[in-house]
C-alpha cells in the first residue's frame, strides 16, 4: 500500500487553530485589560516636577586672577576654572545639600492616608500633623520598620504598629520614645480640610536619615539644558507635588546658601550653633525622660500629690484614734479609783463613756447587788446572814470588776502604742514628700524647659535660614518648581498596550504549545496526514438537549452527517445484490462505536432497507443501553454457547424503527474469544444474510482485545471510528498496519464527536425549511 501520506504544510491549517479559538484571545484581552485598569487605579499617580536656574558668572575668571586668565585661554588650561558649569552640576547633586534639605523639611516621616486603591501621601496644608524626629536610635539593618498608625482623640494620641505589641500613648508637643527614634508630634497650624479628600486611617512611615538622603539623591536629576549656556534644570518624580516643589526649591536655596556662605558668616555660625544645640538638647531630652522614669521606679512613686493626700488622711485618722484610746484609758483609771475609794454600800457611776461592754454589765450588776443589800438593811442588821452573803458577793464582784478594768486598760495602752507608731510612720512619709516633690518637680521642670527650648531652637533655625536666604543668590531662579499636567506614572498607554500585547501573546503561546504537544486527532486532516484510508464521515458533537438517536425526517446536522456517511459507504460497498455486512470498530473504548452503529442502522432503515445490528462486543456490551429493558434478554452469547439455536429468539425489534432489529450481546461470558471462533458466529451471519439488506457488526476495540479480528473477515467493509479530541494520532498508524497486513479489509474512517468549527467541508450540515441556523445569541441563552 502506498505510504506517501499527505505531509504538505498548509498555511491555512497552521493559522486555523488561532482563528477557531478566537474566544481565547478575546477573553485574555479582556482579562488583561481588567488587570491593566486595576494597576492604573491601584498605583498612586507620580508627577514630574522641575525647576531651572541660571548660574551667574559660570566659566569666568575674576579680574584678580592675573596672568592665569591668559593661561586658561590656552587650550591646555581650559578646564582649570574653579567656577565651571560642570562643577555646579555636581554641587547640586552633592550629598551635603540633600542632607540639609532632608534635615530641614522632616522628610524622614512622610504621612499617608489610606484610600480605596492606594495610600495617598499628605504634605503641607493637606497633612493634619507634623512629626519631628528628635533623636534616632540604633536599629538592626535587617529590621523592617512597619507603618505607624495614629489615632487621635482630643489631645490624646495612640500609636500602633506591627513592630510592637502594646499601643503607645502620648499627646501633642510631648516627646515619645519609639523603638527606632524619639519623636514629637505637633498639630499642623496650616492644615486645611479638603472637601475632595475623604480621610481614611492616617499613618506615617520612618526611614533613618542616611537612607532618606540616599533615596532623595536617587530621585534628583540635574542636567544642563543647553550645552552652550549656564542654565541648569533640576527635576524629580514624586507622588506629592507640593513636597516635590518644596524639595527642589529647597535644593536651590541650599545651593545659594553655600554659595554666599562668606557673606553670611554670622548667620551661618548662628545656624551651626542652633544645630549643635538641637543635637545636644535632643540627647538631654532623652536623658531627662530616662531619669524621670528611674526616679519613679526607685521611690515607688506613681503620683506624689495623691500619695501625700493619702498619708495626711491616714495621719489625721491615727491621731483621732490615739485621742479616743487615751480617753478610754483615763475613764478606766477614774472608774478604778472610784471603785477603790467607795464603801461596800455605795453604788458606782454608769454611762461615763467607758467603751467596754463587759465592764458596763459588771457595773450594772454591782449596783444592783448594792441596792439590794441596802434594801435589806432597812429591815435588818449588818449581821443578818442574807446581808452578809450579799456583802461577800459584792466584794467578789468588785475584785472581778477591777481585774476586768485592768486588762482593758492594758489592751488600750497596746492599741494606743500601735496607733502612735502609725502616726509616726505617716509623719515620716509626709516629711519625705517635700524633698521628693522638689526633686521630681526639678526633673519635670528640666524636661519642660528642654522641650520648650527644642521647639524654640527649631523656630530660631528657621529664622536664621530666612536671614541667610535674604542675601544675594548665586543661582537666579528662572522657573520656580512647577508640575507637568500629565503624570509620568502610571503610564496608562504603555500599560494598556502591554495588556493588549500579553492578551494576544498568552493565548497564542497556549494554543501553539497545545498544538505542538497535541497527540489527539482533532480534524479529518489529522487522519489524512497519516493515512490513505478514506474518511467517509464526520459526526458533529451533540449539543446540550440533543437526542442521541436520529428520528425519521430529522434535518439536524447530525442526521445529515449520517446520511452523508451512508452515501459514502454505498460507494465503498458497491452494487452487489447480497446483503452488506459492515463492521464498526475502533482502537479503544469510548470512541462511539455503538452510537455510530445504531444511528447508521436507523438511517439505512429510514430508506426502506432491512437492517440488523449485532452487538458483537460481548466483553463490554453497550447496545442494550439504548433499551435498558433488554439488558437481561437472550443474545449473541447464548447463541454462540449453544443454549439457543433458533435465531428468532435472539432477534429483537429495535423499538426505534420498524425496519431495524437488534441482536443484543447477552450475558458476559468467561471466554469471549473461544465463543467467537467456534464457528457459530459464521452460522449466525449465514442465517441472517438472507433476511436483511444490511448487517452491522458492533464490535470490540481492536487495540484492547482480539475479538474483532476473529470476525473481521466476515465483513464487506470496516468502519473505523475515531473520536475528535479523544483518539490519539498513533491509533491511525495502528489502523494502517491492520489494513496493510490484511487483518481488516475495505476500511474507512469516521471522525466522531467533532466540534462544528473543525468540520473539513463547511461548518454546518442541514438542508431544508427546518434547517435554519440559530443565531449566536440564541445559542448563548440555550446554554
Amino acid at each position: 500500500m502506498d505510504k506517501n501520506y499527505n505531509t504538505e504544510v498548509n498555511i491555512k491549517d497552521l493559522v486555523a487553530p488561532y482563528f477557531y479559538k478566537w474566544k481565547y484571545f478575546l477573553g485574555f484581552i479582556l482579562f488583561m485589560f481588567i488587570i491593566a485598569i486595576y494597576l492604573i487605579k491601584s498605583t498612586a499617580p507620580v508627577y514630574k516636577i522641575q525647576t531651572s536656574v541660571l548660574i551667574k558668572d559660570a566659566k569666568k575668571m575674576s579680574s584678580a586672577s592675573g596672568d592665569f586668565g591668559i593661561l586658561q585661554s590656552l587650550g591646555g588650561f581650559s578646564g582649570m576654572g574653579t567656577n565651571s558649569i560642570e562643577n555646579e552640576l555636581k554641587i547640586f547633586e552633592s550629598k551635603t545639600i540633600v542632607e540639609d534639605v532632608v534635615r530641614n523639611h522632616r522628610f524622614q516621616t512622610p504621612i499617608y492616608t489610606e484610600q480605596r486603591f492606594y495610600d495617598l501621601e499628605l504634605y503641607g496644608s493637606s497633612s493634619p500633623y507634623i512629626i519631628n524626629v528628635v533623636e534616632e536610635k540604633e536599629v538592626d539593618s535587617e529590621t523592617s520598620i512597619k507603618p505607624i498608625y495614629l489615632k487621635v482623640t482630643g489631645q490624646q494620641i495612640i500609636l500602633s504598629s506591627k513592630n510592637w505589641k502594646q499601643d503607645i500613648s502620648t499627646s501633642f508637643n510631648r516627646m515619645v520614645s519609639l523603638p527606632f527614634a524619639n519623636i514629637i508630634i505637633r498639630k499642623n497650624p496650616l492644615y486645611k480640610v479638603s472637601k475632595d479628600l475623604k480621610m481614611g486611617d492616617v499613618f506615617f512611615t520612618y526611614s533613618d536619615f542616611q537612607n532618606t538622603v540616599i533615596n532623595f539623591r536617587k530621585e534628583l536629576k540635574v542636567d544642563l539644558l543647553d550645552k552652550d549656556g549656564t542654565v541648569i534644570g533640576l527635576s524629580v518624580d514624586f507622588q506629592n507635588r507640593d513636597k516635590a516643589k518644596d524639595f527642589l526649591n529647597a535644593v536651590v536655596q541650599q545651593y545659594n546658601l553655600y554659595a554666599v556662605n562668606d557673606k553670611n558668616i554670622e548667620s551661618k555660625k548662628t545656624k551651626d550653633f542652633i544645630d549643635e544645640r538641637i543635637s545636644i538638647i535632643s540627647k538631654e531630652l532623652g536623658n531627662v525622660e530616662t531619669q524621670k522614669a528611674n526616679y519613679k521606679t526607685s521611690n515607688n512613686i506613681v503620683d506624689l500629690a495623691t500619695e501625700a493626700k493619702i498619708n495626711l488622711q491616714q495621719k489625721e485618722q491615727a491621731k483621732v484614734r490615739s485621742i479616743e484610746l487615751e480617753s478610754q484609758i483615763e475613764l478606766n483609771n477614774i472608774l478604778k479609783n472610784f471603785l477603790n475609794k467607795k464603801e461596800i454600800g455605795e453604788v458606782l457611776p454608769v454611762n461615763i463613756g467607758v467603751d467596754n461592754e463587759s465592764a458596763g454589765k459588771a457595773v450594772q450588776e454591782y449596783n444592783s447587788m448594792v441596792l439590794k443589800r441596802n434594801k435589806y438593811l432597812e429591815n435588818a442588821t449588818p449581821n443578818n446572814p442574807i446581808v452578809k452573803d450579799l456583802d461577800k458577793q459584792i466584794s467578789g464582784l468588785k475584785i472581778s470588776l477591777l481585774e476586768s478594768l485592768q486588762k482593758n486598760n492594758t489592751s488600750l495602752q497596746l492599741a494606743k502604742k500601735s496607733v502612735d507608731e502609725q502616726v509616726g510612720s505617716s509623719q515620716t512619709l509626709i516629711g519625705k514628700i517635700p524633698s521628693q516633690e522638689k526633686i521630681f518637680r526639678n526633673i519635670e521642670r528640666q524636661q519642660q524647659i528642654k522641650e520648650n527650648l527644642y521647639l524654640i531652637l527649631l523656630q530660631k533655625r528657621e529664622e536664621a535660614a530666612i536671614t541667610m536666604a535674604i542675601t544675594a543668590e548665586k543661582a537666579r531662579v528662572i522657573d520656580l518648581a512647577y508640575v507637568d499636567k500629565k503624570p509620568v506614572a502610571p503610564k496608562k498607554a504603555i500599560i494598556v498596550g502591554l495588556a493588549f500585547i500579553f492578551g494576544i501573546i498568552i493565548p497564542f503561546l497556549y494554543i501553539y504549545i497545545s498544538e505542538l504537544f497535541n497527540k489527539k486527532i482533532i480534524t479529518r486532516k489529522d487522519i489524512e496526514k497519516f493515512s490513505n484510508i478514506p474518511v467517509v464521515g464526520e459526526i458533529p458533537r451533540l449539543q446540550r438537549g440533543d437526542t442521541e438517536l436520529i428520528t425519521p425526517n430529522n434535518l439536524s446536522p447530525m442526521a445529515e452527517a449520517f446520511r452523508i456517511l451512508v452515501t459514502n459507504l454505498k460507494y465503498l460497498l458497491g452494487n452487489s445484490g447480497n446483503s452488506k455486512k459492515i463492521m464498526v470498530t475502533s482502537s479503544v473504548k469510548g470512541e462511539g462505536k455503538t452510537f455510530v452503529s445504531v444511528n447508521l442502522a436507523l438511517v439505512l432503515a429510514s430508506s426502506g432497507k432491512k437492517v440488523l445490528v449485532i452487538g458483537s462486543d460481548i466483553r463490554n456490551p453497550q447496545l442494550q443501553r439504548y433499551n435498558p429493558s433488554m439488558k437481561m434478554a437472550f443474545g449473541l452469547t447464548e447463541f454462540l454457547h449453544g443454549e439457543i439455536n433458533d435465531i428468532s429468539e435472539i432477534i429483537h425489534p429495535s423499538g426505534f424503527h420498524i425496519n431495524c432489529d437488534f441482536i443484543y450481546s447477552g450475558a458476559i461470558p468467561p471466554n469471549p474469544a473461544d465463543l467467537l471462533e467456534n464457528g457459530k458466529y459464521e452460522e449466525l451471519i449465514s442465517q441472517v444474510n438472507i433476511k436483511y439488506d444490511y448487517i452491522i457488526l458492533d464490535t470490540a476495540p481492536l487495540m484492547l482485545v482480539t475479538d474483532s479480528l476473529l470476525i473481521s473477515q466476515l465483513a464487506d467493509a470496516t468502519v473505523y471510528i475515531t473520536r475528535s479530541e479523544y483518539s490519539e494520532k498513533d491509533y491511525i498508524l495502528f489502523a494502517n498496519n491492520l489494513l496493510e497486513t490484511g487483518k481488516i479489509k475495505n476500511a474507512s474512517f469516521v471522525l466522531n464527536d467533532l466540534n462544528k468549527q473543525n468540520f473539513g467541508y463547511g461548518n454546518t450540515y442541514g438542508y431544508g425549511y427546518n434547517a435554519e441556523a440559530k443565531k449566536w445569541w440564541m445559542k448563548i441563552f440555550r446554554k
